[in-house]
C-alpha cells in the first residue's frame, strides 16, 4: 500500500515538472538581451554593481536591442526618483554588456537606502534596485584626539 501511495505521488510530481496543465497563469518572461544596471565592477575593484559610490564617478548602463547595428535606439531614457541623469552614450562599450549609458549623480538629500533605476528599452520599462551607502566621516570632529600629535600623552 506504502509503495503505491509513493508512486502516485511521484508520478503527480512528475506531472508537476513536466509543464504547466491548462489554465495556470503564465509568469510573464523579460525579454531577452534587456539588462540595467548601475556602474559596473572592474578589473581591480569588484562589488560596484548596484552600488551608488559617493565621490566618484556612476554610470546607468543598459543593454537595449534594436537601435542601429550595436547602438542602443536614441529613444532608450533611464530615470530613477533619486538619480539625476546627464550625458547618454549610445554605443557599446568595452568589456560591459551595455550599449547605452549615462552618468549620473545622487540628488541632494538622498538617505541610504535601495532605490530602483529603470531604462526606457523599445517602449517598455525594465528595473534594477541599486543601493546607497551611508557617507563616510570625511574629518574629525573638533576637539576629538588625534594619532600621533601627543596631546594623549601623559
Amino acid at each position: 500500500m506504502i509503495r503505491r501511495v509513493f508512486a502516485g505521488v511521484v508520478a503527480i510530481g512528475a506531472a508537476v515538472l513536466a509543464g504547466p496543465a491548462t489554465g495556470f497563469a503564465q509568469q510573464p518572461q523579460p525579454d531577452p538581451g534587456v539588462t540595467v544596471q548601475l556602474n559596473d565592477d572592474t578589473a581591480y575593484e569588484l562589488g560596484l554593481v548596484n552600488k551608488y559610490v559617493h565621490g566618484d564617478a556612476n554610470v546607468a548602463l543598459a543593454q537595449c536591442p534594436g537601435g542601429d547595428g550595436m547602438k542602443a535606439p536614441t529613444s532608450t531614457t533611464f530615470s530613477s526618483p533619486v538619480l539625476t541623469i546627464g550625458k547618454y552614450d549610445y554605443g557599446p562599450l568595452v568589456g560591459v554588456p551595455a550599449n547605452v549609458s549615462a552618468d549620473v549623480e545622487l540628488k541632494a538629500g538622498t538617505a541610504p537606502g535601495s532605490y530602483p533605476l529603470t531604462v526606457n528599452c523599445n517602449g517598455k520599462s525594465y528595473t534594477a534596485t541599486f543601493s546607497v551607502p551611508p557617507r563616510q566621516v570625511s574629518a574629525v570632529p573638533s576637539g576629538g584626539a588625534r594619532a600621533g600629535d601627543g596631546s594623549l600623552a601623559s
